[in-house]
């Protein structure tokens, strides 16, 4: 199998990222620079050695740009991941494979945005005649993406009951994480539980504190062989597992036009991430889920095994996600408090915590998950610690 080929082979050897917030003053491409500079130096790696790039399709700096600015090159290999949110793990994954498989010897993945003026939002550039996949939803109303969220987790709450007080207990651990977390949009700025009831309502039963931030700034990370990495002297982050997944009939941030909603393309992608390993969840010491919408937390836990059907929201108010927790979730901050950055920043957090550098240090993490979004198209890493 593809997953058994690659586990181990290949390591996380440099991350970076630039400052995160709104307005900030460089271009995308010069934050994607930056960002990479910063990864290649965290490597150890000279920027003529990277032959392979990887990115999102949404990714508005083209290959050939970050190559003539960097320094790369000449490249052997170079691709682009399709979905948003669902496109971090893949564009990890598939550099990966491409690094296990010789077709280049060290990549390079980043993302970077600037999204904190309105403008720069894909739903604010609506088209008045629709012809593409936003015809089944947007003529109902559903002008955004928290809108098509908000219908999936008003039929989550129709089959499992209220979970005002799981998405409540989702936004104050995160903030709780990046109060911690001095690189985090909102550090320094608490939240209480009187706080987030008392925000506008955004998309019922979503309020303002269950949407991800809009924010300027990069990351990006490093990839090389395992053995590489640890012949530099490194204790190297390694991949174990990889997966995309698709669900059958999908809609993408629509599939409440399902006949099952709710069997998502997470759950897709964690039977094959599973298939792919000997681990499987009571082994993850920590879990960096996919979270532009509160939500998506409790879709993402039942669909990759943490809790059984319909208890995600139980073992999220009895502290689950919380450090002291059995998972602790997003520990940065996630996109709902640290930075939205399509989800590549939860990479970097979960290098972090395996290395042991985070602001919030997870006692002995030794595998960690990251998800992609969990109703888009996505994917999954599987990270442990090759001590």
């Amino acid at each position: 199998m593809i997953g058994s080929a690659i586990a181990g082979q290949v390591a996380i050897a440099g991350i970076g990222q630039t400052e995160f917030g709104k307005g900030l003053g460089p271009s995308e491409r010069e934050l994607a620079c930056m960002a990479v500079d910063a990864a290649l130096a965290d490597a150890d790696i000279e920027p003529g050695e990277i032959d392979g790039l990887a990115c999102y399709t949404m990714e508005a700096t083209p290959d050939f740009e970050l190559l003539r600015s960097m320094g790369f090159g000449p490249l052997h290999w170079f691709a682009q991941v399709a979905h948003g949110g669902g496109a971090g793990p893949g564009t990890v994954g598939q550099a990966a494979m491409a690094v296990a498989t010789g077709q280049c010897r060290a990549a390079v993945i980043w993302r970077a945005r600037k999204r904190s003026a309105a403008a720069s939002r894909v739903w604010a550039q609506t088209s008045p005649v629709l012809s593409d996949h936003w015809k089944w939803s947007r003529p109902s109303g559903l002008l955004r993406p928290a809108d098509e969220v908000a219908m999936l987790t008003r039929r989550y709450m129709h089959e499992h009951g209220d979970v005002s007080d799981a998405l409540c207990e989702i936004a104050l651990a995160l903030r709780a994480y990046a109060c911690r977390n001095p690189l985090a949009t909102m550090h320094g700025k608490p939240m209480t539980r009187d706080d987030y009831y008392a925000s506008r309502m955004i998309a019922d039963p979503l309020r303002l504190f269950d949407n991800c931030l809009e924010t300027d700034g990069a990351v990006a990370l490093v990839l090389v062989p395992a053995q590489r990495a640890k012949a530099a002297g490194q204790c190297p982050v390694v991949i174990e597992a990889f997966a995309q997944g698709m669900a059958p009939g999908h809609q993408q941030m629509a599939d409440f036009h399902r006949a099952d909603p709710l069997s998502s393309c997470g759950r897709v992608a964690a039977e094959k991430l599973w298939s792919m390993t000997p681990l499987g969840p009571g082994d993850v010491d920590v879990a960096q889920i996919y979270d532009a919408f509160s939500p998506l937390l409790l879709f993402s836990l039942e669909a990759y095994g943490f809790t059984p059907k319909g208890t995600a929201a139980q073992f999220i108010t009895e502290g689950g996600i919380r450090l002291d927790g059995k998972l602790p979730c997003n520990t940065a901050g996630g996109s709902l408090s640290e930075a939205y950055l399509h989800g590549l920043n939860h990479v970097t957090e979960a290098v972090r915590q395996l290395r042991g550098s985070a602001a919030t240090q997870v006692a002995d993490a030794r595998v960690a998950l990251v998800t992609g979004c969990d109703v888009t198209p996505n994917g999954a890493l599987l990270l442990r610690r090759d001590a």
